[in-house]
């Protein structure tokens, strides 16, 4: 039986965290940095594109990733798929948060099926950031691998939560890539 963690037990995780922020817009970047910082996170990260995230995370090793699913040169999408290769990436396990300013099923769906931890549509608020931040230290959901699939354990059967087979939510083989 998992141990029920206090209110402050989780504050002082959400304070030893170290974030880095993928965002191609500063202003963006300075808002989410705000609300980390207003939830307690002191140590946080910022890089305007994908591939300067991949860099920081090789570099810096923190402890979850906030992403803008619309990046330029490497999208977010990308950017998960290239971390979530184990053998590839030196830290495929680490936590993902994608941020979007579209909340269409197909990009909550697809964004589940490239292994992100959580996900968020914009306007962000402290509070859904602070819960977002909480399910991933409080309840952090297993890493498994499905055949392509690679990420957090599925909250219920992916059959339950997208109203289709398994097969059929994991990811389709991609050819040449």
């Amino acid at each position: 039986m998992p141990i029920a963690l206090s209110k402050s037990d989780i504050e002082v995780m959400i304070q030893d965290l170290s974030i880095l922020v993928v965002d191609n817009n500063q202003y963006m970047r300075k808002v989410i940095r705000t609300l980390l910082v207003n939830i307690g996170v002191r140590n946080i990260f910022e890089a305007g594109d994908g591939i300067m995230g991949l860099d920081t995370i090789r570099m810096s090793s923190p402890d979850a990733v906030i992403i803008d699913w619309d990046l330029p040169m490497l999208s977010g999408p990308e950017f998960v798929r290239i971390v979530r290769s184990p053998g590839v990436f030196p830290i495929p396990h680490i936590p993902i948060i994608m941020l979007s300013s579209s909340g269409e099923r197909s990009r909550v769906v697809e964004a589940v099926r490239i292994g992100v931890n959580e996900f968020l549509c914009k306007p962000v608020s402290a509070q859904a950031l602070l819960d977002r931040l909480t399910a991933i230290v409080a309840k952090p959901r297993p890493v498994v691998q499905l055949g392509d699939y690679y990420g957090p354990a599925p909250r219920k059967l992916a059959s339950d939560v997208l109203d289709q087979p398994v097969a059929e939510w994991l990811p389709a083989p991609t050819m040449g890539k």
